[in-house]
């Protein structure tokens, strides 16, 4: 099968970590994107096939006290990281963003890239093909209401690899999922 034909099942999992604070943002500050997780899956074979990590250095914001104890990034790390605009170029470039479909634990990974690429007059880097994994699952697995990610792993009986909060373990992990789903048919594979 050459790439083309296997781009048809590829599918890009998100997982964006942003400044964030306990309480409101100080003054001028916003919350902006510091790391973009990103995870390839073939749906038909049933795979995760990689793991990619873009660090983002913040325009408008700084690394609190807090987002590092969530996150386990400082400042001086998201520092050495590309610009935003350069972070969107790549996963256009490199991980045909605009082509394939998507998925993300949630609405807040879409939400964030949309806002912050109209603040910054940044191309959006995705393609309309996005797939809200939360409803997906929280649908197959008839639940109330929605979990979070770790619950879901819990829920499913799959193990919670790396760092919670950090983007591209939560990427690998809500690959997990998704091909949880796929495995139950509630996931369209092509």
């Amino acid at each position: 099968m050459d790439m083309g034909e296997r781009g048809a099942y590829l599918l890009n999992v998100v997982d964006v970590e942003a400044t964030c604070w306990e309480g409101q943002p100080p003054p001028g500050q916003v919350s902006e994107i510091i790391e973009i997780g990103l995870t390839v899956v073939d749906l038909r074979a049933g795979e995760r096939l990689a793991k990619h990590r873009l660090l983002v250095r913040p325009a408008r914001s700084k690394v609190s006290p807090f987002c590092t104890e969530l996150t386990g990034l400082t400042q001086a790390e998201v520092d050495a990281g590309l610009p935003f605009a350069e972070a969107c170029r790549v996963l256009a470039a490199e991980h045909r963003t605009g082509l394939l479909p998507w998925a993300s634990w949630g609405d807040y990974d879409r939400n964030q890239f949309t806002r912050q690429c109209r603040a910054t007059g940044t191309a959006y880097p995705f393609g309309q093909r996005h797939t809200n994994a939360k409803i997906a699952f929280t649908a197959s697995y008839g639940l109330r209401r929605r979990p979070g990610m770790a619950q879901a792993l819990e829920t499913a009986g799959l193990p919670l690899e790396g760092r919670h909060h950090r983007g591209d373990d939560d990427a690998w992990n809500i690959a997990a999922l998704v091909l949880d789903l796929v495995g139950r048919g509630d996931w369209a594979t092509g």
